[in-house]
């Protein structure tokens, strides 16, 4: 009797590891990159010291940029699908995140992606863009404020006097 209770057990402790694994992709930006590399049989190249890079982005810019994540894909010949790629991101990247870009060009060889996703006073910036044979994905953290005194600083401020 004592062997037949085990039965169910051992058949829980069996299928819930099965079930965790099954139903747990990785998401969010490596899980693009991975789904990338395995789609596509490409390999992703890391850039190496990001994440003192992003250190060092976040303190030049007092806060404005991090979190940056880069991922580039060299001698990337593949024809992609705008739909499929645009949907595969959508799914990877997961909930919240709002595509706000996305560019094709006639053949198909160029894309673009840019998803947004608001992370409470900051704004999370995801970009992929392809073209030729370079395939370049992207993810950061921004501070609107500062993003938009970096845009003002570099952009044409208006005179006041038009008579001259």
């Amino acid at each position: 009797m004592r062997a037949l209770e085990l039965v169910p057990v051992c058949f829980v402790a069996l299928a819930v590891p099965v079930a965790v694994l099954a139903g747990g992709g990785e998401g969010g930006f490596d899980g693009v990159v991975h789904t990338l590399e395995s789609k596509y049989h490409v390999h992703a190249t890391r850039i190496p010291f990001v994440g003192l890079i992003s250190f060092v982005a976040h303190r030049a810019t007092h806060g404005g940029v991090s979190d940056m994540h880069v991922a580039e894909f060299d001698d990337f010949s593949a024809n992609m699908d705008g739909d499929e790629l645009n949907h595969m991101v959508e799914e990877k990247l997961g909930t919240g995140w709002e595509r706000v870009i996305r560019e094709t060009s006639k053949d198909g060889a160029a894309q673009t992606l840019i998803f947004m996703k608001p992370q409470g006073e900051r704004m999370g910036m995801f970009v992929l863009d392809a073209d030729g044979h370079e395939l370049d994905v992207v993810q950061i953290s921004v501070d609107p404020s500062h993003l938009k005194e970096s845009v003002a600083k570099y952009s044409k401020q208006p005179t006041g006097d038009s008579s001259q």
